[in-house]
């Protein structure tokens, strides 16, 4: 099997990391190919939940070779503190293999980062204030510090220099801030690349000499599809691309080697911070939705935005990542609802109804959703393992995403833990699913 995209098919949040890590098991890699530490995943095992925010969802499976690919942002003090919290629960982590051209989220980063969200006041984008867009901006301006600068002090201070010189104006209010000294800055970050150096590699030619020899490599995206810099809610995106194209970019490797992409959305919809939400339910459904699915961030604990399923969105993201499967997570959340209401297309300002996703801000914005009501159920599913054991009404809602989407339903996740997932008829075809062939 060649490589295998799993990315979100909504505004993030989705459950990747518990799909990453179920797929995991019978893959030979998992590289991450966008994203920060802006973005967390949280798998449940037993009773251990971890929450991972740079490093795959793979690494909990022994000796799983694990990369972090070029097209990450790496803040290695956040990298630093979870190998170390991972060892000190005894997870082997000799299978982390970092790309040595990502680039390094830099004190001024965080600093531009936070001076920028409050310069905006109502109009804040939403950032989870780690420095990823100010590390992207430098990285585009080739202003950039590489994982690789770390192993030389010499281009590395040179470097740091260079990249300080034109924000003097933007960081004088924090010129007296111990951070941006740069002889200290330098030292930081040496003593940060002698902790990391073990783990520096060419992870773009590791995943060649995979796929060449006949290997499953599985590329796990951040965030989700509506949160594209490119093709998302613009300008309320992430700073880089969460759609399976930007899998090849920011792992090194071509479009040939992707034979896979699954999507994962939830069963519902949900986003975090600012920007258009057409179907966000502000009442005690909305309530109902956020408090039943935990929804609170891994990374930040912000409450999360909660709405109905939006299919408008969702099929536009099938589209744009060409799915060729999908994973509903948190079906369970919907149980106890008598009906249910889905998204099934937009009315804008004006009356106009879309049934595509608009490519104007300005309709988008305004866009309010027109929903169906389907029934719902009252059975809890937290023990169901098999389609039959789901009641009608949730195989029917299933059933109406994929004939919305024109995706099938592989995988359907019925609770937070490992074991609490569904293969579909068309999940079980894949050769990750249980019982398949091992790669």
């Amino acid at each position: 099997m060649p490589g295998i995209v799993i990315v979100g098919a909504q505004w993030g949040d989705e459950g990747k990391g518990k799909l990453t890590d179920l797929l995991a098991e019978r893959a030979d890699a998992v590289i991450r190919f966008q994203g920060g530490n802006n973005a967390g995943h949280t798998i449940v095992r037993g009773t251990q939940e971890w929450k991972f925010h740079l490093i795959p969802s793979g690494i909990l499976y022994p000796r799983k070779l694990c990369m972090i690919g070029n097209g990450v942002v790496i803040d290695p003090r956040v990298l630093i503190d979870e190998i170390n919290t991972l060892r000190d629960r005894r997870i082997d982590v000799g299978g982390l293999k970092i790309s040595a051209n990502a680039h390094l989220i830099m004190p001024y980063h965080l600093l531009l980062d936070s001076a920028g969200e409050a310069r905006l006041g109502k109009l804040q984008i939403g950032t989870t204030r780690r420095g990823i867009g100010p590390c992207y901006a430098d990285k585009a301006a080739r202003l950039g510090i590489r994982v690789q600068d770390l192993l030389d002090e010499k281009i590395l201070k040179k470097k740091i220099a260079a990249a300080l010189e034109p924000k003097r104006l933007s960081l004088r209010p924090f010129a007296k801030d111990p951070s941006l000294d740069l002889h200290a800055m330098t030292e930081e970050y040496l003593i940060y690349g002698h902790r990391l150096e073990q783990h520096i590699a060419d992870t773009a030619r590791i995943a060649w000499e995979l796929l060449d020899d006949g290997g499953t490599v599985l590329f796990e995206g951040a965030q989700g599809a509506m949160l594209d810099i490119d093709h998302g809610t613009y300008p309320f995106v992430t700073s880089s691309n969460p759609v399976a194209g930007a899998a090849c970019v920011g792992a090194g490797v071509g479009p040939r080697d992707i034979a896979e992409v699954w999507g994962v959305t939830k069963a519902y919809t949900t986003r975090v911070g600012a920007g258009p939400f057409p179907t966000e339910l502000t009442n005690a459904q909305g309530d109902r939705l956020r408090e039943r699915g935990g929804e609170f961030g891994t990374t930040t604990g912000r409450a999360r935005r909660t709405g109905w399923l939006d299919l408008v969105a969702l099929r536009y993201a099938a589209r744009l990542n060409t799915l060729t499967a999908l994973a509903v997570t948190k079906l369970d959340v919907l149980s106890g609802l008598e009906r249910i209401e889905v998204c099934t297309r937009y009315r804008g300002a004006e009356g106009a109804e879309f049934e595509h996703f608009p490519y104007h801000q300005s309709v988008l914005h305004q866009a309010v959703a027109e929903t169906i009501e389907v029934p719902g159920w009252s059975e809890e599913l937290g023990e169901c393992r098999s389609e039959a054991d789901l009641p009608t009404a949730a195989r029917e809602y299933l059933e109406l995403i994929t004939q919305t989407t024109g995706v099938p339903v592989a995988l359907v996740g019925v609770g937070p833990g490992r074991d609490q997932v569904i293969w579909t008829q068309a999940g079980e075809e894949s050769e990750l699913a249980p019982g398949g062939v091992t790669a």
